[in-house]
């Protein structure tokens, strides 16, 4: 069978052209090995599953552990309203999990009692028989996959409690239990707090009055970085052109792909499907370039592709207001936020795998192309509802032999806006204009070229745009004028910024608010770079 880049469920190593995670791997073994129990929680389709199939294989090839890989996937809501079918469900899963290991003696035992446990106290006590039953008394391993598909249901949380006493009486010395347990979703369910209304004559498994503040409180932190890093694509990209014999510069490939997905798992491993089954198919040359990367990355913005994944990331962003708000002053007004855990919409942002830390402790989009669909989202909301007069500026004059014509896109935008926006107020100006420009913008990149907003926490509130357009990058800046000294340090950074990218001319939009102001426009040499200004 041919192996593939895997953008579907599980990745197998016989089937699909895999990154090598091993020091991940060898990371969380010793985690179970010092017999923790913790959580994975990591966005949609960030490697959690394979990583507890690979971990699960691992530990069932040593002679000192078992593990037992669950998945929560398939209880439906019914299960999940009565003890004794959950209780069912949850041994019955444990049956076929001793069956796919070819353990029949423990598949005896599982069966043999599945009709007599129907509560938690009895499931208690059965998990404490079974690992006594353990071949050669190895240690056994919990993984639960999914487990957050139910993690707002009251008999979940008690599940939780339960394995939360057992693990307090195994470390007493009072009774045995599994090893390590590790669960896994996207939510984390160390944070889980039950609601139970105070006429609630239900008794919970543990009654203590603390039992369900937080059903969860005994697990270990998981600080493993589930990412890929550069490193680790190129592990996957060497097997790839082994296989298949080409030639490529794997390293600046590699690079590319992380500078686009920041090592999101499911996108590095898209891109790569893209390039392997429908770009370079088209051509007698099979050999990868970073070029390749660059198309690849163009497909998988094209506003007319989606895939779960972006359906999921367009669903969190519309379902949780707070968050859009959030994310919309960050990708299209340049906003800078701290990014504090314990505020919930940050929290829910970087849970749902949108927002990460920058290196300055900043909110940022955690990718390049989960910018540009955030982007892309949002502005046509936007535009649809509100700037629809700025949509029909593309016109054949912008674009040039040479590439695109920047200078004549700021021109031609100083001239609409003193046409239809010089009787508006600062207010209105400073709070819109940087909107109205990228809605300008848009339609006139829009297919072929993309921006990228780089927000400043400064002074003069700077936004830098680079655009990238075909082949070429362009490095635009927009800031509000503050008056000539603020103006000076502004061309230094832009300066600087432009060293980053190996260019020597550059792009400013000014945005000038007071009552005297001039629409105008300015060559400017700044030590060795040419900046074309415009205020408007």
């Amino acid at each position: 069978m041919k192996r593939k880049f895997n953008d579907t469920g599980l990745c197998v190593p016989h089937r699909h052209y895999m990154v090598d995670t091993s020091a991940k791997i060898e990371q969380i073994i010793q985690l179970v090995e010092a017999g923790e129990y913790f959580t994975i929680n990591r966005p949609r389709q960030f490697g959690k599953t394979t990583t507890l199939q690979l971990l699960s294989t691992q530990f069932n090839l040593r002679e000192d552990y078992l593990a037992l890989n669950l998945s929560f996937e398939g209880i439906d809501t019914d299960t999940y309203q009565h003890q004794e079918r959950f209780v069912y469900a949850f041994l019955d899963m444990l049956a076929l999990e001793f069956e796919s290991l070819d353990l029949p003696e423990l598949v005896r035992f599982v069966e043999q009692r599945i009709d007599q446990i129907t509560n938690m106290p009895a499931l208690s006590r059965f998990i404490t028989k079974l690992v006594c039953e353990m071949p050669e008394r190895k240690s056994a391993v919990l993984l639960i996959d999914e487990v957050d598909k139910s993690s707002n249901n009251r008999l979940f949380l008690d599940f939780l409690g339960m394995l939360r006493k057992k693990y307090l009486r195994r470390d007493a010395g009072k009774e045995d239990s599994f090893h390590s347990v590790i669960l896994a979703g996207v939510h984390d369910v160390k944070t889980l707090k039950a609601k139970i209304r105070p006429d609630d004559e239900r008794k919970s498994f543990d009654s203590a009055q603390d039992e369900y503040n937080s059903p969860w409180n005994i697990a270990a932190d998981f600080k493993v970085d589930l990412s890929f890093a550069p490193l680790e694509i190129e592990t996957m990209l060497r097997d790839y052109t082994r296989e298949k014999g080409i030639q490529a510069d794997i390293p600046a490939i590699a690079e590319r792909l992380h500078y686009y997905t920041s090592g999101y798992p499911w996108l590095v491993s898209k891109l790569c499907k893209f390039i392997d089954e429908d770009i370079v198919p088209q051509r007698e040359d099979k050999n990868w370039s970073v070029a390749d990367v660059e198309t690849a990355f163009k497909m998988i913005a094209d506003e007319g592709y989606t895939s779960t994944l972006f359906d999921s990331l367009a669903k969190n962003l519309e379902n949780n207001r707070k968050l859009y708000e959030l994310i919309s002053r960050i990708a299209i007004h340049g906003a800078s936020f701290p990014f504090t855990i314990t505020n919930p919409v940050i929290s829910l942002g970087l849970m749902y795998g949108i927002l990460v830390p920058s290196e300055r402790g900043r909110c940022r989009i955690h990718n390049r192309i989960f910018e540009q669909r955030i982007y892309a989202h949002i502005m046509s909301e936007m535009l649809q509802a509100e700037y629809g007069e700025v949509n029909g500026f593309r016109g054949p004059e912008f674009y040039t032999a040479e590439g695109l014509d920047v200078g004549l896109i700021l021109q031609r935008f100083q001239t609409f806006m003193k046409e239809h926006y010089s009787d508006r107020d600062a207010r209105f100006l400073e709070r819109e204009g940087r909107l109205l420009f990228l809605s300008y913008l848009r339609p006139i990149i829009n297919g072929i070229g993309f921006d990228f907003k780089e927000p400043n926490v400064s002074h003069e509130r700077r936004m830098d745009i680079v655009i990238t357009w075909q082949d070429k990058r362009y490095v635009l800046e927009l800031k509000i004028w503050h008056g000539p000294k603020y103006h000076q340090d502004g061309l230094r950074q832009l300066s600087d910024y432009l060293d980053t990218y190996s260019l020597n001319k550059g792009y400013l939009l000014i945005y000038d608010f007071s009552k005297n102001k001039k629409y105008r426009q300015e060559q400017i040499m700044n030590e060795d770079k040419q900046i074309f200004a415009v205020w408007v």
